[in-house]
Formats: structure tokens, C-alpha cells, sequence
């Protein structure tokens, strides 16, 4: 029986190429962790997460001084033993955040290992429902300098040219004259039959400030408003679920079951947003999932389409996964030595064993240093 024999772990910062902003706040650097374990019989697995844009070497504490030496010596197989036994050493350290982003890449690379060493695609280790392609969305409209309303709808347009059904732009940093102008002009430059999502990141404060952005972009018709507000105030989420007939889409930043159960609890979303490179990893996902399904609930997975896409395509509620087609926002793509691919708006699945793809190192040593735990 294989043994976990070692772990690789990374933290790197990725300039963006374009300094890029969302409702309330800017960004410069990206900074990720990247881990790949290693079994005593030469498999390995890769796990990743976004940390943030500073800090990044929190993640490799984490990895290296609390995570990591529970996995050491032990079967990769027992998942559930070794997602618990990593929780419970991260119980004061942090349930939430860096450490429990550093457990989600740990878990992933467990189930990519488990995966490898069967030989089998991870969709299909885990159960597939699709076997070819699932549906995903393009996702941009980031606020730039000089960026124009027009400018939003030319970029919204290009993503339908290639393919796209939906699309997605970002929300709440101008006035809410102003958001109407750009939504109204992204949705005639899509046409009516295109669902275009919105995404807030925490813009607004209270339900009587998104009230007055509501009013003006409900008859454009977006097919959800995504994190109205920050992320621990769910009765606000709730709440604006009442008020508007848009769906609340939320959770990306959520972490852990508990969580996401007092958002279905509260009617606080209608779609959820889970990372499983946040959440607790594939693991904690799936539990989350099967839960939303059981609350009637779709799952439209944030960010990390290379991750997301094998789970949505096990998944009987998830209904698209998020989608950049370039790196200048999710430049974590840069990191990869295989992009998976796209085919009239959907992503397509691989038949490699595993996740299907591994870290280019000649990249990742552009950004950071690898370090050996074994």
C-alpha cells in the first residue's frame, strides 16, 4: 500500500500585466500556493489556491509547519480521515483564510493523486455526469483606466463572438446612473437571449444602497447580482433576496459547511459560488453541493476553471463554471503547463488521468521557490 512520502510546496506573486480594479478595491499582484504531493510509488497530485495580493508566504507556513507533517507516512486513500485530521490541527489557527485555503490545495492533491493513481480522469473518478464538456460562463468587465461603458459592452460582444451564452461583468464602482449605463449597454451589445451575470464583490453596505442600483439594472435582466455585500453579513443577502427578483449568487470566499448551510437556511442565495480551492477543497465541496442540491440550489463554482470544471461535470446541480479566456486577471494560468480547452461556450473535459495537468516549473521559478516536506 502507498504511502504520502513527501510534499512540494510554493508560494509565488504573479504581477498583473494591467493594474485592475473591482467595485471597492484594486489590484496589483496576485499571490497563490501551489503544493504537489507524492506517494511512495512515484504518483503524485497538484493542489493550488489563491492567497490574496500580499502574503503569500502564509500559505507556505501553513503547509509546512501545521498541514503537511498530518499527512506524512499516511494512505492517500483515506481522504475523509485526512481531511478531518487536517481540520482539527487548524482549529485555532484558523477555520477560515490562509490555512484553511492551504488545507483545500492539500485535499485536491489528494483526490488528483487518488485519481492519477487509477488511471482515471478526476470527472470520472468522482463519478461523472458529463463526459464531454460542461457550460461555462466568460467573465470579465473589470474597471480600467479609460474603460467606458462601451468599452464593457465591445468586451461582452467579443465573448459571445466566441461562443459564449453567458457572460459576466463586474458592478457597483460608479454611480448607479452610471452601472446602468454600462449594464444597459453590455445587454444590447449581447442581445437578449445572452445571460449576463453581474458581480458586486462587496460593494454595497446595506439593502437601501443596493436598492437604488437594483432598481435601475433589474430590467436589463441579469440572470443573478453576485456578493452585494461582504460575505459574513447574510441577513443583508437575505434580505435584498426579498426585494429584488434578481437571484443572489454568493460564497465564493466561503468557508466550510456551516457556512453555507446558514446561507440556504436564510434564503440568503440562490446560486452558489463555492471554491473549492477556498471552501476546504474538493472534499468540503462536494458536501456543500450535495447539500445546495437538497435545497433546490444551483452551484456555479468562482475562479479556477481547471479545478471546477471536472466538478461541475460530477455534479447534477452545478450549471456553469466560471471562465477567463485570457490570463490578465486570472494569471495563475501562466503557472500551467496545459490549458484545457473551449468549444462553442463550453470547457472541455480531458481523458489524462487525474486533474490532467501539473505546474510549468520554468514558470513558477519566474515567481517563487520550491520547498521539500517529507
Amino acid at each position: 500500500m502507498a504511502k504520502i512520502q513527501s510534499i512540494q510546496f510554493c508560494h509565488v506573486a504573479v504581477p498583473l500585466d494591467t493594474v485592475t480594479s473591482f467595485s471597492n478595491r484594486t489590484v496589483h499582484t496576485r499571490h497563490y500556493g501551489l503544493v504537489r504531493v507524492r506517494s511512495t510509488d512515484g504518483a503524485q497530485g497538484v493542489g493550488f489556491c489563491y492567497v490574496g495580493s500580499a502574503a503569500g508566504r502564509l500559505f507556505s507556513v501553513a503547509v509546512e509547519e501545521l498541514l503537511g507533517p498530518v499527512l506524512i507516512g499516511k494512505d492517500s486513500l483515506l481522504v475523509e480521515g485526512l481531511w478531518q485530521s487536517m481540520y482539527q490541527e487548524a482549529l485555532l489557527q484558523g477555520r477560515m483564510g490562509t490555512v484553511m485555503r492551504a488545507l483545500s490545495a492539500l485535499d485536491t492533491a489528494l483526490w488528483d493523486l487518488n485519481a492519477r493513481t487509477a488511471g482515471l480522469p478526476l470527472h470520472k473518478y468522482l463519478g461523472g455526469m458529463h463526459a464531454e464538456a460542461v457550460p461555462a460562463y466568460a467573465s470579465g468587465g473589470y474597471y480600467l483606466e479609460g474603460k467606458t461603458a462601451q468599452g464593457v459592452a465591445d468586451e461582452m460582444a467579443r465573448y459571445v463572438e466566441m461562443g459564449f451564452r453567458a457572460v459576466k461583468m463586474k458592478t457597483g464602482r460608479w454611480s448607479p446612473q452610471g452601472e446602468e449605463q454600462r449594464v444597459q449597454a453590455a445587454r444590447e451589445a449581447i442581445g437578449s437571449d445572452v445571460e449576463l451575470m453581474l458581480d458586486c464583490n462587496n460593494g454595497w453596505v446595506d439593502t437601501v444602497q443596493a436598492m437604488e442600483y437594483m432598481r435601475r439594472i433589474e430590467p436589463f435582466h441579469p440572470y443573478f447580482i453576485e456578493e452585494p455585500f461582504g460575505p459574513d453579513d447574510i441577513e443583508s443577502h437575505a434580505r435584498l433576496a426579498r426585494l429584488t427578483r434578481v437571484p443572489i449568487a454568493t460564497a465564493e470566499i466561503g468557508y466550510g459547511r456551516w457556512y453555507h448551510k446558514q446561507l440556504l437556511d436564510q434564503g440568503a442565495a440562490a446560486i452558489l459560488q463555492t471554491d473549492a480551492a477556498v471552501c476546504g477543497g474538493i472534499t468540503e465541496w462536494r458536501r456543500i453541493a450535495a447539500t445546495a442540491a437538497s435545497y433546490g440550489v444551483q452551484m456555479c463554482p468562482h475562479w479556477f476553471h481547471d479545478l471546477h470544471a471536472p466538478l461541475a461535470a460530477a455534479t447534477p446541480n452545478a450549471r456553469y463554471v466560471e471562465f477567463f479566456p485570457d490570463d490578465q486577471v486570472l494569471n495563475f494560468r501562466r503557472l500551467l503547463d496545459r490549458q484545457l480547452s473551449l468549444r462553442e461556450g463550453q470547457v472541455v473535459l480531458h481523458p489524462e488521468p487525474g486533474l490532467g495537468f501539473d505546474f510549468d516549473d520554468g514558470q513558477v521559478a519566474k515567481y517563487g521557490q520550491w520547498n521539500t516536506l517529507s
